[in-house]
């Protein structure tokens, strides 16, 4: 389980890009995790949106942001070009990292208890250690709230 001010464990996952997603490959820039509960839904879509329009300003504070959610790889590509997201979606159908990052949960969903991703976000340090997290996230304003941070890291 990931505790704020501690190294975040190194994974992998299937990767959207051309080859599995390594943690440790990305150390030296601050990273940012969104874990979202499915594609192609109407609050995924528009969080997604949202660190896509602020993607260049990620990006000059020398952060990338990657999207995890339990659907395939395919899934994640389509919805990936279709929204024209310049960052990679993971897939964790295991729900390996899912539960590393404890955001697994019971939700309502038309009346029934469900198991599934509650909305999360955490920033990660150039050193690797988690440094912010948002849980049980609401996407208006979310990402703006998140740049803010990654704005007040030390830049490497």
């Amino acid at each position: 389980m990931v505790k704020i001010d501690h190294p975040v464990e190194n994974f992998s996952l299937p990767s959207t890009g051309a080859e599995e997603f390594l943690l440790a490959q990305h150390l030296g820039k601050h990273i940012v995790i969104y874990f979202y509960p499915k594609d192609d839904t109407p609050g995924c879509t528009t969080e997604g949106q949202d660190f896509r329009d602020q993607w260049n300003n990620f990006t000059e504070k020398n952060c990338i942001i990657v999207g995890i959610s339990r659907d395939s790889v395919q899934s994640h590509l389509d919805f990936k070009q279709k929204m024209q997201f310049p960052f990679e979606l993971l897939s964790d159908v295991n729900e390996t990292v899912c539960n590393q990052f404890d955001v697994m949960k019971m939700k309502n969903m038309y009346g029934k208890q469900v198991r599934g991703i509650e909305r999360s976000t955490f920033v990660i340090d150039t050193q690797g250690t988690l440094r912010k997290e948002w849980r049980g996230v609401k996407v208006p304003g979310h990402v703006q709230e998140v740049l803010e941070y990654v704005s007040t890291l030390q830049q490497v």
